[in-house]
């Protein structure tokens, strides 16, 4: 038996690394692709290691030549204000309808999650004329707001914070401590996993978001990595060496996001199936 399980563990390791591999492919041909010289990106069969090395030269021409540079900065500054903004909001709401009883409390909750079901291109005509309106069209602040409210962030937080046991607010009341300073004080800290893991997720979708900058962003200095690479690609008639350096600077954000977080992400998810 110790023999032929150690025969599946071998046969079913492979077949992981195998179907790894896959998933991985397109990721590793990017890095690949972005190190080559146009001519060598479409060799078949494929060239996972170059034999002609262009990866100085991309990746200067990409961040010297171009307005890469400020569309970079401009990614970050809307991912780090959304986020920012989002998880502060979230968090705030996600604590009232938790812990703060109010009449119609449970009525207003299911009606924030029956807008979740509405999908976001159905409203997105509205949103574009709201905005225009009042002056937030073509600017950082109105797709900083755009991204900022989240039913999903406010009914993930909720559950958290559900699952704080209301002794402690009842402790921190008689202290005579109100609601914001039993917010920050005492809720809160208890559960940072799970604003960890909502913050990652928020920087993660705003950061790759490409429908909003598209729909609210006309001005050129004002576009975000991804619309700046599509502009990119058409200024050089589309040279995918290039593409793929812009597109590999442009995962160097997510993936130390994602290493830095990544012990709060397990914390976070470990912690909410523990409370079921």
């Amino acid at each position: 038996m110790n023999k032929w399980n150690v025969i599946k563990k071998v046969i079913l390791t492979a077949i992981m690394c195998a179907l790894g591999f896959v998933f991985m492919s397109p990721f590793l041909w990017m890095i690949s692709a972005s190190m080559k010289p146009e001519v060598d990106v479409f060799t078949f069969p494929i060239e996972w290691i170059p034999k002609h090395w262009n990866l100085i030269e991309n990746y200067t021409t990409v961040w010297t030549t171009t307005q890469f540079p400020l569309f970079y900065w401009n990614s970050i500054k809307v991912t780090v204000g959304t986020t920012l903004l989002s998880v502060t909001l979230a968090c705030m709401s996600a604590y009232a309808f938790a812990k703060i009883k109010f009449r119609g409390s449970g009525l207003f909750f299911m009606i924030i999650l029956a807008i979740y079901l509405i999908p976001s291109q159905a409203i997105l005509v509205p949103q574009f004329l709201i905005f225009r309106w009042i002056g937030l069209f073509d600017s950082h602040l109105g797709l900083i707001l755009l991204g900022s409210f989240s039913v999903l962030g406010t009914f993930m937080l909720r559950q958290f914070y559900l699952g704080i046991h209301d002794e402690y607010i009842e402790s921190a009341k008689m202290d005579g401590a109100g609601h914001i300073r039993i917010f920050f004080s005492v809720c809160t800290p208890l559960v940072r996993p799970a604003i960890a893991t909502y913050a990652i997720l928020r920087f993660i979708w705003t950061w790759n978001d490409y429908q909003g900058p598209l729909i609210f962003l006309k001005s050129k200095e004002l576009f975000t990595i991804q619309l700046g690479i599509q502009s990119f690609a058409t200024l050089n008639g589309a040279l995918y060496s290039l593409i793929m350096a812009g597109a590999v600077s442009a995962i160097l954000p997510l993936l130390i996001i994602f290493i830095i977080g990544q012990k709060h992400v397990i914390e976070g998810i470990s912690v909410g199936g523990v409370k079921g």
